[in-house]
Order: C-alpha cells, then structure tokens, then sequence
C-alpha cells in the first residue's frame, strides 16, 4: 500500500512537471472537463449530471477540434465539478484536463497552472437588492457582504480607492450560488463578484427584480479556460481553436446565445452584450493576466 501511494505521489509530481495532455487523451480516449455549478452563463448546472454555458460550449468545440487532431474515431468527455479552492489543485494533479469555468488569469495563478487565449473580459461588481438604498461602495460601511470562498473579490473591495474608511463584515458561501443565497435571504447585504456571475444568479432567482447591480466598476479581469502548467504542445491546440473561432466570428455568435438570448432551464436572459474589452480580446486573443488590465 504504501508502495503504491508513493508510486502515485511520483506520477503526480512527474504529471505536474511534465504535462502532456494530449499523450494522455490519445491513450486512455478520455478528457476531464472542469465545470462550474453556478458561474453565470459561464458555466452552471442543468441537473442530472449536464451542464451548460459559454465556456462549456467553447471547451466542447475545442475537445471536438483536439479529437480531430489526435485522429480519435470517439472521445469521452467526462465532467468534474471543481470550485473556487480546488480548482488549482485538481488542474495541476491531473485529475482536471480542461477547467471550462470562470477563472481570473493573474500572475500569481500563473505560477502553477497556464491559461489560454482570453475568452472573457470581466468587471468585478456589486449585486445588492433594488430597496436596500445601496448605490455605491460607500454604503457598505456598516454592512455585511457576500463573496464566495477562494475568490478575490472582497480583496478587490478592500483596496479600492473608494473604500477608505469604508468598515464592512464579510460572510462567505461556498459557491456563487450559496452567496448570492445569502444575499437573497437577507444574511448579506450586497455580493461582490463577476458582473456575470452577479447577472446570470439575477436572472435565475425567484424576483430578479428585487436585486440591481451597483456601484463601481471594482476591478477589470481577463477570464480564461485553465490548462496545466508546462505544456505547450495542449495550450497550443487550445489556443489554435479558440482563435480559429475568434477570428471567424463564432465565438461572437456562441457568446450572444448564452448572454444575450433566453438560456435553459428557465429560458431567462442574463442580458449582457459583448463589452468592448472582450471584443477586443477576440480582436488581438493573449493571454495576458489581470495585472496587465490594471495598467491601463
């Protein structure tokens, strides 16, 4: 037993150092999709084991594009619900593939995993319900805020320039779909988060008209699809697919059917059009991080 452990514990650290996903795919005919349960339209959960989304759908034209690749008559796509915490972790042992869900690239993630091209232009806002009187950061002093555990948003509000002098507690769910529970049951007072995620739970309640986003624009953040760290060989067919994608204007078009058109289960519209940063990522695809947004 301890054998094996310790022949397990090898590979890891040699998958780690040496990735080669698309070794790994060709032989076992199999890839692990990283999902969300609740990121927007990113990438959530219809139940019963499906789950839908903009990124899920980009990763899913990308898988089909890496079968074609590798010549593989069928490939199986298996998905693993990954959340704030793990996600990292699961990417760099092996054990996620692909994570297809709303994932900021910044330098200190770049560290251990890679990113592709970037997908998602985001802005980092502030959901609170539409009778609080809550319009902007300043009256959050004396409140109780939501974010979702393993993020960095309730950071992002700390250090904004607006926030000095501006003394709030912070209650955490588990998930997007946990806090913005919180919010609506009245635990908290306002959820900071990706406008989309803030949107796509909006869009989703019970009373999306009692809730409103708000505020100022706390952060821009570049969101991408998350690879392993080191190989070159699966971001580059990554990549290739999503830029072939870019440039023929699909992505546009896969982009307006989960923002801007009424998506299941409940045919609801997040309404949110392309921003000008996310066109312009299609326009010139990088992957730059986070820090490089701020700079502007």
């Amino acid at each position: 037993m301890k054998k094996t452990l310790l022949a397990l514990a090898a590979f890891a650290a040699f998958g780690i150092a040496h990735a080669d996903t698309l070794k790994k795919i060709k032989d076992s005919g199999a890839v692990t999709m990283g999902v969300r349960e609740s990121s927007g339209a990113l990438s959530y959960t219809l139940g019963d084991g499906k789950f839908a989304g903009y990124h899920i759908e980009l990763c899913t034209r990308v898988l089909a594009d890496v079968q074609k690749q590798l010549a593989l008559p069928k490939l199986d796509v298996k998905y693993q619900v990954v959340t704030s915490q793990n996600r990292i972790p699961l990417v760099q042992n092996g054990t996620v593939d692909i994570e297809c869900g709303s994932t900021t690239n910044n330098a200190a993630r770049q560290k251990d995993v890679s990113f592709a091209v970037t997908t998602y232009v985001e802005e980092v806002r502030i959901a609170a319900k539409a009778n609080s009187g809550i319009t902007s950061i300043a009256q959050l002093n004396g409140k109780k805020v939501a974010t979702t555990t393993g993020t960095t948003s309730v950071q992002l509000l700390r250090r904004h320039e607006r926030a000095n002098g501006v003394n709030f507690e912070e209650v955490f769910g588990k998930d997007h779909a946990d806090s913005f529970l919180l919010l609506e049951s009245g635990r908290a007072d306002a959820f900071v988060m990706d406008g989309q995620i803030l949107a796509g739970n909006i869009a989703r309640s019970k009373a999306p008209a009692d809730f409103r986003i708000v505020g100022e624009v706390l952060n821009v953040e570049p969101i991408a699809i998350m690879i392993r760290k080191d190989d070159p060989a699966f971001k580059k067919a990554v990549d290739d697919s999503l830029m072939a994608m870019m440039k023929s204007g699909e992505i546009a078009r896969i982009y307006d059917k989960w923002f801007t058109q009424p998506i299941p289960p409940t045919n609801t519209r997040v309404g949110l059009p392309a921003s000008d940063a996310t066109k312009a990522a299609w326009a010139a695809p990088n992957d730059k991080p986070a820090e490089d947004y701020a700079k502007k």
